[in-house]
């Protein structure tokens, strides 16, 4: 029998496979350094993040307030009482009628993929967006060989909905853009009752 991918987003969301210790939970000011060390590798070593030099401690601190005072998730993945991942929404685009468009972001400690731990942030990320009025949620993706992020997302209900060719150049190639695409909620079958952000 086929499964829409709704459906399996909805079933995975409720039992995400996790490590028994594993706590998602709001990323808090302490949490920063850690993060800003698991961002940094992602930006020397991969093509998942378009950055070319890692953003110092203060410009971490300056994304996460600003995430923080649009009242938008910013979650951190806990585990044995370490920071071992974390994830977040932002708005898609600046201008008014992106209002109700969300972009994530989730980065996972170096030599912990495949554990669930960017499931069980992505699947609270989709939740909480959903609960705040939000209606779609946009996945851009570095490198369309980033398997990874690209499965992580489509077994969370996530479509491709594009590539853009050769949009970066990192490490010395040219590198695509993934974008993925999920509604939230109602998605685009109903018209909203107010902005997320006056709601």
């Amino acid at each position: 029998m086929r499964t829409s991918a709704r459906s399996s987003a909805s079933s995975i969301a409720r039992n995400p496979i996790t490590p028994s210790d594993l706590h998602v939970r709001p990323a808090t000011p302490g949490d920063l350094p850690a993060i800003q060390s698991i961002y940094a590798h992602h930006v020397l070593s991969g093509l998942a993040s378009f950055e070319e030099i890692p953003p110092d401690i203060d410009e971490i601190r300056r994304r996460f307030d600003e995430v923080s005072s649009r009242g938008l998730p910013y979650l951190a993945a806990d585990m044995g009482g370490s920071v071992v991942g974390y994830g977040y929404c932002n708005l898609f685009r600046a201008r008014s009628a992106y209002r109700f468009v969300l972009e994530d972001s989730i980065y996972v400690k170096d030599g912990l993929f495949g554990k669930g731990i960017g499931t069980a942030l992505l699947s609270l990320l989709i939740q909480r967006c959903t609960e705040l009025g939000y209606r779609q949620l946009i996945a851009v993706i570095g490198d369309s060989g980033n398997a990874g992020s690209i499965n992580l997302h489509a077994s969370l209900g996530f479509l491709r909905s594009g590539t853009l060719r050769s949009t970066g150049f990192k490490f010395g190639r040219w590198v695509d853009t993934v974008t993925m695409q999920r509604p939230l909620g109602d998605g685009d079958g109903t018209l909203p009752d107010a902005d997320p952000l006056e709601a």
